[in-house]
């Protein structure tokens, strides 16, 4: 019988999972917010703990659908018909990140389909006293569109689409042309 090191184990599942997307994602993020690492952001360890980059994607999130539709999820003219949902969530991990740093965390749709839409994330730490500039995350979530009054999945609007290619400046592809 073998004996496999912590670290063996560790280095088979990181391969494993990093060659879905082996390099963070490339090319201009036109929506990009700074985030500085809270105290209540880290861990026993030191450094972010792997929930709070959730967190982080969904402020980037928020952020683009301000900055795309000029108003807060939820609220404004046709918030019932922009209504989504959080359907699917990844993150890869690629640095950690420590207290007091200062993250850009950028945030675009990437593809759309009739009811969902896809957002790819990628987060990197500044140079800093604390420490070198460096991808610290990257990742995806699946938007499904729901309309809540007849409790079932609706269409992606139109005029929202529209308004994520004019803010992206390029036609947005369907699910089927994503790249992995």
């Amino acid at each position: 019988m073998s004996s496999v090191s912590v670290f063996g184990v560790w280095s088979l599942w990181h391969h494993r999972t990093v060659s879905r997307r082996p390099h963070p994602p490339t090319g201009d993020f036109r929506y990009q917010t700074a985030i500085e690492v809270r105290f209540r952001d880290t861990d026993a360890l030191g450094h972010v703990n792997n929930a709070v980059y959730l967190t982080y994607f969904e402020a980037a999130r928020a952020g683009y659908y301000r900055a795309v539709t000029g108003s807060t999820f939820g609220f404004g003219a046709g918030a019932a018909e922009h209504t989504f949902v959080v359907a699917e969530a990844s993150v890869t991990f690629r640095a950690p990140a420590y207290f007091g740093e200062t993250l850009d965390v950028g945030c675009r749709v990437v593809w759309a389909s009739r009811s969902s839409f896809g957002v790819e994330y990628r987060i990197r730490a500044r140079d800093s006293d604390v420490g070198k500039a460096r991808d610290i995350a990257d990742g995806d979530s699946v938007q499904v569109m729901f309309d809540f009054e007849a409790n079932h999945v609706s269409r992606l609007p139109g005029d929202l689409l529209e308004t994520f290619e004019r803010f992206e400046g390029r036609s947005i592809p369907g699910r089927t042309s994503r790249e992995s």
